[in-house]
């Protein structure tokens, strides 16, 4: 009897010690491995269409979790995208919009960045507790006022631990891939250059042969003003790889410049790393991958593998990097832990293309348009696929409209983060993954085209169609053609778009592609589409900082006292030195990263 009821006893400490270590398990708060790529077009991946290059690792994401069919970029470009992406919130609002001709931040030595009063989806998981870690690309500026503030640092916007490029791969990064960096401007730099150049040493040699009288007044100023114009081309220009191609790990530049070959490695072995390092405890690793801007790696083992060149090369080394991370997350024992959520920061780079190389930018499908075309489908809409195995059922696909700007929410609520925020752009996807929910939140989208209101999409309650009306579109060149060629990136503003009024229309779930301009005999609603996205444009405004905009709805937004700073002006874009990252002394600026042989 005594020996039964000790029995019963320890049983029943058994099941309360079983259902205590059960309920610590289902409130155990979900790690985050997000993984970005730059420049991905939609149609490159498997699981989207594509029977050509070989994603089978990707593919396997979707196969085992959801896949968004028009999950959408806030912008077709890096910066704005970006900003947009990390803080949940159109780039405007954060003044990481352009006026002109620069669209992104061009040099690490600006002062241009996210501002450090901004919250990113990071800062918030780090006030949650989560180890945050941003391993790869950064792009959203450095410092501000002096070489070591870090302003705009992802240190000081949430990530815990920081290693990678705090700028992006550039061509000018590999010796013979030419410059991305306001090419037309060092032309003209150079030209001038060389013709004070030519003239000074005319002058020199006309007064040494004695030809004419020339004077030493004339000469110092000559020899000045040349020596001025070398300076200003050739130092911020010339060394372009050193100031803008480095790796840094925190706070500390580790490599300047940096070596690319061993780039992808280096960034894989980082982010596993982190993972092994914080299996523990709460994590979010954003894994954000140098691959597939150009130029284009050239890594041994993927060299001539696939069937469309280099390109193809790197997206299946691109494809191999996710299978590494997902196998380091599953032989863990992570994965019903773990949201692991795989997108591009916008479309692909159709203009991107040399007769060496072949192609260089990505495909973007059927959707038209591409990365810096404005808002047309195929620079905007990106890959989305999340994985969560016994969280989210495997193999759904949602076809509602989502976004980039999504993901903040997302994780603020998976985290438990209840703490008042600014106002959001995005929504909480867990209803629509789950499949708690068939319709998006999103009624209404916005496409910016630098600081201008671009289009609007308009899903109506209790219809399939997904209207979209373009008060502008760039112009290609030649026209017809499929890209602003002449540049390679189309700009937003004066003669280099068409406004229209009326505005351009198209539904999206009939004509995806954008083909087809609806009229007001060919859809019945047309008035209406019109009218409502008009509504839907002012209160959009009325809900932005600068809250004073022009009533022409692809007008620039004016500025008030209460507007925000303009990251993205000449002043803060061109190269300064003392902002200038460095390790060494200034401006003998080199070093190279210790890494295991």
């Amino acid at each position: 009897m005594g020996s039964a009821l000790l029995a019963n006893l320890l049983l029943c400490l058994l099941l309360v010690a079983g259902s205590y270590v059960s309920g610590e398990v289902l409130d155990k708060r979900p790690n985050f491995v997000v993984m970005m790529v730059d420049d991905l077009g939609i149609g490159d991946i498997g699981c989207y269409g594509n029977d050509t290059i070989r994603t089978p690792n990707i593919d396997r994401l979707a196969t085992e979790g959801v896949k968004l069919t028009q999950h959408i970029a806030a912008a077709p470009l890096c910066t704005p995208s970006r900003a947009a992406f990390m803080t949940g919130r159109y780039a405007l609002r954060s003044g990481m919009v352009s006026t002109g001709g620069v669209q992104v931040l061009l040099f690490l030595g600006g002062s241009g960045g996210l501002p450090p009063a901004e919250t990113t989806f990071a800062k918030r998981l780090q006030q949650q507790g989560y180890t945050t870690g941003l391993v790869g690309k950064w792009h959203l500026g450095v410092n501000c006022e002096y070489r070591g503030d870090h302003c705009h640092h992802p240190n000081q916007h949430g990530f815990s631990y920081f290693y990678g490029l705090p700028f992006t791969l550039f061509n000018d990064c590999v010796p013979g891939e030419g410059s991305d960096i306001l090419i037309h401007l060092q032309h003209k730099l150079q030209n001038l250059t060389l013709l004070l150049g030519i003239g000074l040493i005319t002058a020199v040699c006309v007064r040494v042969c004695g030809l004419f009288e020339v004077s030493l007044w004339l000469l110092v100023p000559l020899f000045l003003v040349s020596t001025l114009a070398a300076a200003v081309w050739y130092v911020p220009f010339g060394f372009i790889p050193t100031w803008n191609c480095i790796i840094m790990r925190n706070q500390e530049v580790i490599e300047q410049p940096m070596t690319v070959e061993t780039l992808p490695q280096r960034l894989l072995g980082e982010a596993q790393n982190f993972i092994k390092r914080n299996a523990d405890n709460p994590f979010l690793l954003f894994f954000s991958l140098a691959h597939i801007h150009t130029p284009l790696f050239k890594t041994p083992a993927f060299a001539g593998k696939s069937r469309h060149g280099r390109y193809g090369d790197n997206l299946e080394e691109v494809d191999w990097i996710v299978g590494k991370v997902t196998e380091t997350v599953d032989s863990l024992g992570l994965a019903s832990n773990t949201l692991m959520y795989f997108t591009s920061d916008h479309g692909g780079h159709l203009e991107d293309a040399d007769s060496l190389t072949g192609q260089k930018g990505g495909w973007n499908s059927i959707y038209k348009g591409g990365k810096a075309m404005a808002g047309w489908e195929g620079g905007i809409r990106v890959p989305g696929i999340f994985r969560w195995p016994g969280r989210l059922p495997a193999g759904r696909e949602v076809d509602e409209p989502t976004s980039l700007m999504d993901l903040y929410p997302t994780l603020k609520y998976l985290a438990k983060d209840t703490h008042p925020d600014r106002h959001l752009d995005g929504y909480n996807l867990m209803p629509l993954l789950e499949g708690k929910a068939v319709r998006s939140e999103h009624e209404f989208m916005f496409h910016y085209c630098g600081i201008y209101l671009n289009a609007v999409r308009w899903h109506p309650p209790g219809s399939d169609s997904i209207f979209k009306v373009h008060y502008f579109t760039p112009n290609f060149s030649p026209p017809g053609a499929g890209g602003c060629y002449d540049i390679k990136i189309c700009l937003c503003h004066g003669e280099h778009v068409t406004h229209h009024d009326p505005p351009l229309l198209y539904d999206l779930f009939r004509d995806p592609s954008e083909s087809r301009p609806l009229s007001p005999d060919s859809e019945p609603r047309y008035a209406e589409v019109l009218e409502e996205t008009a509504k839907a444009v002012e209160r959009h405004r009325s809900t932005l900082r600068n809250k004073q905009m022009s009533h022409d709805t692809h007008s620039q937004a004016s500025t008030d006292s209460h507007s925000i700073q303009n990251q993205m002006t000449w002043e803060k874009i061109l190269w300064r030195p003392w902002l200038q990252p460095c390790c060494g002394t200034f401006p003998f600026c080199g070093c190279k990263e210790n890494t295991p042989q």
